[in-house]
Protein backbone atom coordinates (compact mmCIF):
# COMPACT_ATOMS: atom_id res chain seq x y z
CA UNK A 1 0.00 0.00 0.00
CA UNK A 2 1.27 3.45 -0.93
CA UNK A 3 0.55 6.58 1.08
CA UNK A 4 1.64 8.90 -1.72
CA UNK A 5 -1.19 10.89 -3.32
CA UNK A 6 -1.99 10.08 -6.93
CA UNK A 7 -3.37 12.65 -9.35
CA UNK A 8 -6.88 11.33 -8.85
CA UNK A 9 -6.64 11.78 -5.08
CA UNK A 10 -5.27 15.30 -4.75
CA UNK A 11 -8.43 17.39 -4.45
CA UNK A 12 -11.48 15.36 -5.36
CA UNK A 13 -13.35 13.70 -6.66
CA UNK A 14 -16.05 15.16 -4.45
CA UNK A 15 -16.11 18.88 -5.23
CA UNK A 16 -19.71 18.77 -6.38
CA UNK A 17 -20.89 16.89 -3.30
CA UNK A 18 -18.92 19.03 -0.85
CA UNK A 19 -19.59 22.45 -2.36
CA UNK A 20 -23.06 22.19 -3.84
CA UNK A 21 -24.61 24.09 -0.93
CA UNK A 22 -22.18 26.97 -1.60
CA UNK A 23 -23.07 27.62 -5.25
CA UNK A 24 -23.63 31.30 -6.09
CA UNK A 25 -24.34 31.64 -9.80
CA UNK A 26 -26.39 34.84 -9.61
CA UNK A 27 -24.17 37.69 -8.42
CA UNK A 28 -26.45 40.59 -9.35
CA UNK A 29 -29.97 40.53 -7.93
CA UNK A 30 -32.56 43.00 -9.21
CA UNK A 31 -31.64 46.58 -8.42
CA UNK A 32 -27.89 46.19 -8.91
CA UNK A 33 -26.80 48.86 -11.42
CA UNK A 34 -24.87 47.87 -14.51
CA UNK A 35 -25.07 46.00 -17.78
CA UNK A 36 -26.44 42.53 -17.08
CA UNK A 37 -24.45 39.65 -18.57
CA UNK A 38 -24.70 35.89 -18.63
CA UNK A 39 -21.38 34.08 -18.76
CA UNK A 40 -21.58 30.44 -19.79
CA UNK A 41 -18.80 28.06 -20.63
CA UNK A 42 -17.31 24.64 -20.47
CA UNK A 43 -14.11 23.16 -19.05
CA UNK A 44 -12.42 20.49 -21.17
CA UNK A 45 -9.17 18.57 -20.87
CA UNK A 46 -6.46 18.24 -23.52
CA UNK A 47 -8.51 15.61 -25.38
CA UNK A 48 -11.63 17.80 -25.45
CA UNK A 49 -13.37 15.68 -22.81
CA UNK A 50 -15.51 17.53 -20.26
CA UNK A 51 -14.29 18.05 -16.72
CA UNK A 52 -17.39 17.17 -14.72
CA UNK A 53 -16.21 17.83 -11.18
CA UNK A 54 -14.65 21.30 -11.11
CA UNK A 55 -15.48 24.42 -9.14
CA UNK A 56 -15.27 27.75 -10.98
CA UNK A 57 -15.07 30.82 -8.74
CA UNK A 58 -15.21 34.41 -9.94
CA UNK A 59 -14.36 37.71 -8.28
CA UNK A 60 -15.09 41.07 -9.88
CA UNK A 61 -15.66 44.75 -9.28
CA UNK A 62 -19.09 46.37 -9.48
CA UNK A 63 -20.13 48.52 -12.44
CA UNK A 64 -18.30 51.51 -10.90
CA UNK A 65 -15.02 49.59 -10.69
CA UNK A 66 -15.14 49.05 -6.90
CA UNK A 67 -14.60 45.68 -5.23
CA UNK A 68 -16.79 44.56 -2.31
CA UNK A 69 -13.74 44.49 -0.05
CA UNK A 70 -12.48 46.66 2.79
CA UNK A 71 -9.11 46.65 1.00
CA UNK A 72 -10.52 48.63 -1.96
CA UNK A 73 -9.85 52.22 -0.84
CA UNK A 74 -11.23 53.87 -3.99
CA UNK A 75 -13.88 56.55 -3.58
CA UNK A 76 -16.12 54.88 -6.22
CA UNK A 77 -19.60 53.96 -4.97
CA UNK A 78 -20.00 50.61 -3.25
CA UNK A 79 -23.17 48.67 -4.02
CA UNK A 80 -24.24 46.94 -0.82
CA UNK A 81 -26.30 44.30 -2.69
CA UNK A 82 -23.61 43.29 -5.18
CA UNK A 83 -21.23 40.74 -3.64
CA UNK A 84 -18.79 40.46 -6.55
CA UNK A 85 -18.13 36.78 -5.83
CA UNK A 86 -19.66 33.65 -7.29
CA UNK A 87 -19.15 29.89 -7.58
CA UNK A 88 -20.46 27.44 -10.17
CA UNK A 89 -19.84 23.70 -10.28
CA UNK A 90 -19.41 21.98 -13.62
CA UNK A 91 -22.06 19.49 -14.68
CA UNK A 92 -21.53 16.18 -16.51
CA UNK A 93 -20.80 18.04 -19.76
CA UNK A 94 -18.27 20.36 -18.06
CA UNK A 95 -20.64 23.36 -18.20
CA UNK A 96 -20.69 26.27 -15.73
CA UNK A 97 -22.69 29.51 -15.68
CA UNK A 98 -22.97 32.92 -14.00
CA UNK A 99 -25.44 35.81 -14.11
CA UNK A 100 -23.74 39.07 -13.21
CA UNK A 101 -23.00 42.58 -14.46
CA UNK A 102 -20.14 43.87 -16.57
CA UNK A 103 -17.58 45.23 -14.10
CA UNK A 104 -16.14 48.72 -14.34
CA UNK A 105 -12.49 49.49 -14.89
CA UNK A 106 -10.20 49.11 -11.89
CA UNK A 107 -6.76 50.49 -11.04
CA UNK A 108 -3.79 48.57 -12.38
CA UNK A 109 -0.06 48.50 -11.77
CA UNK A 110 1.96 51.74 -11.84
CA UNK A 111 -1.07 54.03 -12.08
CA UNK A 112 -2.60 52.28 -15.08
CA UNK A 113 -6.25 51.33 -15.46
CA UNK A 114 -7.34 47.78 -16.27
CA UNK A 115 -10.03 46.86 -18.75
CA UNK A 116 -13.27 45.40 -17.37
CA UNK A 117 -12.52 41.80 -16.43
CA UNK A 118 -13.57 38.97 -14.16
CA UNK A 119 -10.94 37.07 -12.17
CA UNK A 120 -11.43 33.29 -12.33
CA UNK A 121 -10.13 30.53 -10.05
CA UNK A 122 -10.60 26.87 -11.00
CA UNK A 123 -10.40 23.97 -8.55
CA UNK A 124 -10.57 20.36 -9.72
CA UNK A 125 -9.32 16.90 -8.94
CA UNK A 126 -5.80 16.22 -10.09
CA UNK A 127 -4.60 19.74 -9.24
CA UNK A 128 -2.46 20.46 -6.22
CA UNK A 129 -2.84 24.20 -6.83
CA UNK A 130 -5.83 26.04 -8.27
CA UNK A 131 -5.68 27.68 -11.70
CA UNK A 132 -6.01 31.46 -12.01
CA UNK A 133 -7.12 33.27 -15.13
CA UNK A 134 -9.35 36.12 -16.33
CA UNK A 135 -12.33 36.78 -18.55
CA UNK A 136 -12.27 39.92 -20.69
CA UNK A 137 -15.17 41.27 -22.75
CA UNK A 138 -15.08 41.14 -26.55
CA UNK A 139 -14.97 44.43 -28.42
CA UNK A 140 -14.22 46.47 -25.28
CA UNK A 141 -11.86 49.24 -26.43
CA UNK A 142 -10.12 49.21 -23.03
CA UNK A 143 -8.69 45.74 -23.82
CA UNK A 144 -6.11 47.44 -26.07
CA UNK A 145 -4.56 49.24 -23.09
CA UNK A 146 -4.99 46.65 -20.34
CA UNK A 147 -1.57 46.09 -18.68
CA UNK A 148 -2.23 42.43 -17.80
CA UNK A 149 -3.66 41.48 -21.20
CA UNK A 150 -0.63 43.19 -22.79
CA UNK A 151 1.62 40.60 -21.08
CA UNK A 152 -0.08 37.80 -23.04
CA UNK A 153 1.16 37.03 -26.58
CA UNK A 154 -1.33 38.33 -29.15
CA UNK A 155 -2.09 34.86 -30.53
CA UNK A 156 -3.06 33.58 -27.04
CA UNK A 157 -5.29 36.51 -25.99
CA UNK A 158 -8.47 35.04 -27.51
CA UNK A 159 -8.42 32.36 -24.77
CA UNK A 160 -9.18 35.15 -22.27
CA UNK A 161 -11.93 36.94 -24.20
CA UNK A 162 -15.58 35.92 -23.92
CA UNK A 163 -17.47 35.82 -27.20
CA UNK A 164 -21.02 37.07 -27.57
CA UNK A 165 -23.45 34.37 -28.76
CA UNK A 166 -26.62 34.90 -30.77
CA UNK A 167 -28.74 34.35 -27.62
CA UNK A 168 -26.95 37.26 -25.89
CA UNK A 169 -24.88 35.15 -23.49
CA UNK A 170 -21.12 35.48 -23.31
CA UNK A 171 -19.33 32.22 -24.01
CA UNK A 172 -15.97 31.58 -22.38
CA UNK A 173 -14.51 28.08 -22.44
CA UNK A 174 -11.51 26.70 -20.57
CA UNK A 175 -9.07 24.31 -22.24
CA UNK A 176 -6.76 22.87 -19.60
CA UNK A 177 -3.90 21.69 -21.83
CA UNK A 178 -2.74 21.33 -25.39
CA UNK A 179 -3.80 23.25 -28.44
CA UNK A 180 -5.76 26.42 -27.55
CA UNK A 181 -4.89 26.02 -23.86
CA UNK A 182 -6.37 28.84 -21.80
CA UNK A 183 -3.84 31.33 -20.45
CA UNK A 184 -3.33 30.84 -16.71
CA UNK A 185 -1.58 33.32 -14.42
CA UNK A 186 0.66 33.02 -11.37
CA UNK A 187 -0.80 35.75 -9.15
Amino acid sequence: MSLRATTSQTIGPYLRIGLEWMVIEDLAPQGVPGERVRIEGRIVDADGKPVNDAAVEIWQANSHGKYASAEDAQSNPLDSVFRGYGRSLTDDAGNFRFRTIKPGRVPGPEGSTQAPHVTVTIFMRGLLKQLQTRIYFADDPANAEDPVLALVPVERRPTLIAKKRADGALEWNVVLQGRNETVFFDF
